[in-house]
């Protein structure tokens, strides 16, 4: 790998422009014609108009432009010539290894991800004809340009054919710490399966940010944009360490990142995650005073015999719904840090706990060039 990669993002007349987008090959960015400071300006008011805060933060909004540290490629073409991106509606290979969203190590390393596939000769799988093993190439970059890599496959029926090849991938991509195979066998729009076989001896990427280390395992959770996710565990971090509780539950805690940031000498801190995976990742960097709990929010939360001082909750886009907000409500938690990646869902919520206040809110711009945004408010009772 020599040079920059070329990246399908430019600049012309002070605008972003993309040539996948221009030729309707991929439309996945649906704001990428509207100037970047109105997107920011739109979603503040989406979010002032659903959350009721009486004060509002500077928007967090980080580059136009090579922030992805994730990349979710499906595969197409064939093996001598595989093609990295999307499927078109004939179910045809789109190949967007240059997506100028992705990070230049991921763009980087995605090239050689694809000669790996030829080299090895792993036929992608064909949505019409029901053939072929290679579904989805899944890859992450650390803040420190590590890299996991995950090839989602319809079996393992290629597995000794990947682990003989390894060696090569592994000394072409010497970033390349992770790499596992996860079996998604059935014939669905499933980006993956349950099964994941891990071929290096690491099992785990350290995500390392502004003070935080955490570990993401193959299965883990973690945010897309590493520069706005960074503000958004700080932001947590100053409210909590402001108001200073005793305890702190994270909820839907994922590899960790906000119970982690909440931490300080004599609180106890707890998160809950149901992903088995990400518990065994977070527990691995926990400090004295930090538990990590496999199971269900919800059902965990509502089976306590008491409440902490402060309730953190990061709910996937359907919010934390009736049972959670109900139970908030009728609890003693003075406070309640809630991280949402939909404003509507949590708008639902708000309403489900009067008694819990929005005292500040921020939005953070986690997802450029579309309509999606993640806001954090502090709630006080």
């Amino acid at each position: 790998m020599r040079g920059a990669p070329a990246t399908s993002l430019g600049t012309i007349d002070g605008r972003l422009r993309c040539h996948h987008y221009d030729a309707f090959r991929c439309r996945s960015c649906s704001l990428l014609e509207v100037p970047r400071a109105r997107q920011l300006s739109d979603k503040e008011a989406h979010a002032r108009s659903l959350v009721p805060a009486p004060s509002w933060l500077p928007t967090v909004a980080g580059p136009d432009a090579g922030f992805r540290n994730k990349a979710k490629m499906a595969v197409g073409g064939t093996a001598s010539a595989p093609t990295l991106g999307i499927l078109d509606r004939s179910h045809a290979g789109v190949d967007l290894r240059d997506c100028g969203l992705h990070s230049p190590g991921l763009t980087a390393a995605l090239e050689v991800v694809a000669r790996f596939v030829s080299r090895a000769d792993l036929a992608p799988y064909d949505v019409g004809t029901r053939s072929g093993e290679l579904k989805h190439v899944l890859m992450t970059e650390s803040p420190d340009g590590e890299l996991l890599l995950r090839l989602v496959v319809r079996s393992t029926a290629d597995e000794a054919r990947i682990r003989k090849h390894l060696p090569w991938l592994l000394d072409s991509l010497p970033r390349l710490r992770v790499v596992s195979l996860n079996v998604q066998p059935s014939h669905a729009a499933v980006l993956e399966g349950e099964r994941e076989i891990v071929l290096t001896p690491e099992t785990t990427l350290p995500m390392r940010l502004e003070g935080l280390e955490l570990a993401l395992r193959p299965q883990g959770f973690f945010q897309t944009n590493t520069l706005v996710a960074a503000a958004l565990y700080a932001q947590a971090r100053a409210w909590v360490t402001a108001i200073d509780p005793a305890s702190v539950w994270d909820l839907y805690c994922g590899v960790g990142g906000f119970a982690l940031a909440c931490t300080a000498p004599g609180r106890s801190v707890t998160g809950v995650e149901l992903s088995a995976e990400a518990v065994a990742a977070a527990s691995a960097t926990a400090p004295e005073g930090v538990d990590f709990v496999a199971g269900d929010a919800t059902q965990w939360a509502l089976a306590q015999s008491s409440s902490p001082d402060l309730v953190v909750v990061n709910p996937p886009r359907r919010g934390i719904g009736a049972d959670l907000a109900g139970w908030l409500e009728a609890s003693d938690v003075a406070h309640v840090v809630y991280s949402s990646c939909n404003a509507e869902s949590l708008a639902r919520d708000l309403a489900t706990m009067p008694s819990l206040r929005p005292v500040e809110a921020r939005v953070l711009d986690m997802f450029p060039h579309t309509t999606h945004y993640e806001v954090i408010v502090l709630l006080a009772r």
